[in-house]
């Protein structure tokens, strides 16, 4: 246990140097002019932004939305994902007919939907979640259904042995045996379910920080757009880590 403790300390002690050292990296290439502040940004007039941003009360708004746009877009991914990849499972014709058409349709460009979604939802909310959600959900479903059939099929075969029917051998083989593939998903998903709602508040929002993102690019505040890039990052890394400590928690308990 202490070298397994000591081994992720100095990951993480790795980690920060690395970050600190391209921070310091940054302010200094900016400072000397190696790299033009103007367009290329530096920590300290990050800072600024970001105080500016707090200043009039925008900052907690704008992160808020995205927030809030992301995670219900992400439970209804995983969600919707989960009941059709049960739906496919339970019925080899169902999936023989629609397979092929989840493959067609994940394959599509899905910012290609999204001016769509405005001409049938209007701006606002409904279309940035239906981007965000367009852009993990075929995947998701395919990759569900995927774990399901990888089962162990000895498993299945003694359940049917022991006189259990499908809905039995669903939620005592398939359905735990595919945890690993359902959290490898989900980490998949959650990014994926971000970058679907940036691309609907670049094109139908009036808030949230891919709107911050075009509105500073449009008035060339580019102090603006990377400061809310730097934002998603940290967003992204909050929402991995999250991800990384339910997979941590349902793993601790299959092995007890």
């Amino acid at each position: 246990m202490k070298k397994h403790r000591l081994r992720h300390r100095q990951i993480a002690s790795c980690r920060i140097l690395i970050f600190l050292f391209f921070l310091i990296l940054w302010e200094v290439s900016a400072d000397l002019g190696w790299i033009d502040s103007f367009f290329f940004s530096s920590p300290s007039r990050v800072t600024g932004q970001i105080a500016a941003l707090l200043s009039d009360r925008s900052l907690f708004l704008h992160v808020g939305i995205t927030l809030f746009e992301t995670i219900l877009s992400f439970l209804l991914v995983f969600l919707i994902s989960l009941l059709s990849a049960t739906l496919l499972w339970y019925s080899t014709k169902l999936s023989e007919v629609l397979e092929p058409y989840l493959v067609i349709l994940n394959s599509l460009p899905k910012s290609a939907l999204a001016p769509l979604f405005i001409v049938w939802l209007g701006t606002g909310t409904t279309t940035i979640i239906m981007a965000g959600i367009s852009v993990a959900l075929f995947g998701s479903i395919i990759s569900f259904y995927t774990g399901f059939k990888q089962c162990d099929p000895e498993k299945l075969t003694l359940i049917y042995t022991l006189g259990g029917k499908k809905r039995d051998a669903f939620c005592k083989v398939v359905l735990p045996g595919s945890v690993p593939i359902l959290i490898s998903t989900t980490k998949v998903n959650i990014g994926l379910a971000l970058v679907g709602v940036i691309i609907g508040e670049f094109l139908a929002a009036r808030r949230g920080l891919g709107y911050l993102i075009i509105y500073g690019s449009q008035v060339f505040k580019l102090d603006l757009v990377i400061t809310s890039i730097l934002i998603l990052c940290l967003i992204a890394m909050g929402f991995y880590k999250s991800i990384h400590v339910v997979e941590h928690h349902i793993k601790k308990r299959i092995k007890t």
